[in-house]
């Protein structure tokens, strides 16, 4: 290693719920991220599911509203299908580069 510590953003609630919302009406993750955080930097999927699942344990010992919790797990849903759906694209990809 060189020694120079990488920048970290953090994001706070707000900021990782709007683009949880973004990814839930379809756009993309990486944008979003850097409209939130404005310096290039982007968020994975991943990176997103883990902030999600975050909130959702929060938000079951804090005792939020079922329908709440309900909307949370969709985005956890539609974060894990728009993963698969680049991981398949990307097997395909690879597939034909071969």
């Amino acid at each position: 290693m060189s020694g120079v510590k990488r920048k970290r953003n953090v994001l706070n609630v707000k900021q990782k719920l709007e683009i949880l919302q973004k990814l839930d009406n379809g756009e993309s993750a990486s944008t979003d991220a850097e409209d939130v955080l404005n310096g290039g930097n982007t968020i994975s999927h991943s990176a997103a599911l883990q902030s999600v699942e975050t909130l959702l344990d929060y938000m079951g010992q804090r005792g939020f509203d079922y329908g709440d919790i309900t909307a949370v797990r969709k985005i956890c849903v539609d974060i894990r299908q728009e993963m698969n759906k680049q991981q398949k694209q990307r097997r395909i990809t690879d597939f034909l580069k071969q």
